[in-house]
């Protein structure tokens, strides 16, 4: 009887350990909303987040289709998109947000685009079909591009603030529309992402 009294007695002190640990285990931010009223898809951490690239791309993409320089445009101006530089303290695939800019611009059908990506790939194919092995009324060659008229380029920027339980991300996206011509900016403008954080201690 003692045997099967410690053994319980053993069992409930283990329990009330391990209960004890998740309690007092560590702190994340767990809820989060937007505080401009913008949906709250995607707030599962504190982070980057997909709903956050959708809002930025539909919001830049419409102001820059807006402006005159692209609207009045009378023949479809050919684009490059660049970089966006990462000034935030986050690993955020800024690639994918360019392209995603590309794309919604494309569905304008009012601009043509070039592949920056793709210049080593032309490259390369240049050479096989000057090798001799492509005949002379298909192969193409340096020289006959179409030169870019804008660049579209811009910046990431977050400010991160924690006070107690509370905590704020702001994130700024900035694009550019660059005339490849003259270096001027024909176009900037800017989508601001602020959102609030409660948190909390995970456990029972």
């Amino acid at each position: 009887m003692n045997k099967i009294l410690i053994s319980l007695l053993s069992s409930l002190v283990l329990f009330t350990a391990i209960l004890t640990q998740i309690a007092c285990g560590p702190k994340a931010f767990v809820k989060g909303q937007y505080d401009d009223n913008v949906n709250d898809q995607n707030l599962l951490n504190d982070q980057w987040s997909e709903t956050d690239m959708q809002e930025t791309v539909k919001a830049l993409v419409a102001s820059m289709m807006a402006h005159p320089t692209l609207s009045t445009a009378k023949i479809p101006p050919t684009v490059v998109i660049t970089t966006l530089q990462n000034k935030t303290s986050e690993h955020i695939d800024t690639q994918s947000v360019m392209d995603m800019v590309r794309v919604e611009l494309m569905k304008s059908g009012k601009l043509r685009f070039i592949d920056k990506e793709a210049r080593t790939d032309i490259d390369e194919e240049y050479n096989y079909q000057n090798s001799g092995r492509v005949s002379g009324e298909s192969k193409k060659g340096p020289g006959e591009q179409v030169g870019a008229d804008f660049i579209v380029n811009g910046r990431l920027d977050s400010i991160v603030q924690e006070v107690g339980k509370d905590k704020t991300v702001y994130y700024k996206i900035t694009l550019n529309l660059t005339n490849l011509k003259s270096s001027i900016i024909e176009w900037s403008d800017n989508k601001q992402i602020r959102k609030v954080y409660k948190k909390k201690t995970l456990g029972l």
